[in-house]
């Protein structure tokens, strides 16, 4: 089944997003020629391995704490925080708690 992705003009409302609550499923939120937004939701111990995209992206910590890993760095990511990371950088998020992550995607074409 295709997903649902809002429309230009369309609220997004967050704060659910955000509450801390591990129980909804991730899903992509927007999706256009340029940009993708994206809820992730990781829970304790659960991770993404590394890994790199074409273009630039922004990773928010929405809720919990998660440990960025690039190659040569660790970092802490907790709820309010956020990070930029060039296009074509090695990457990897592990939950360090229940957390809920909202990653904003450049489409490079």
């Amino acid at each position: 089944m295709a997903l649902t992705h809002a429309n230009p003009g369309q609220l997004i409302d967050l704060v659910p997003l955000a509450d801390g609550k591990t129980d909804s499923p991730s899903t992509s939120l927007i999706k256009t020629e340029q940009l993708q937004l994206l809820h992730m939701v990781l829970h304790a111990g659960q991770s993404l391995p590394e890994h790199q995209v074409a273009g630039e992206l922004i990773l928010q910590c929405l809720a919990g704490r998660v440990r960025l890993r690039t190659p040569g760095q660790q970092m802490p990511l907790s709820a309010g925080q956020l990070v930029l990371l060039r296009g074509g950088e090695r990457h990897g998020v592990e939950a360090e708690v229940d957390s809920c992550l909202l990653l904003t995607l450049s489409l490079k074409h």
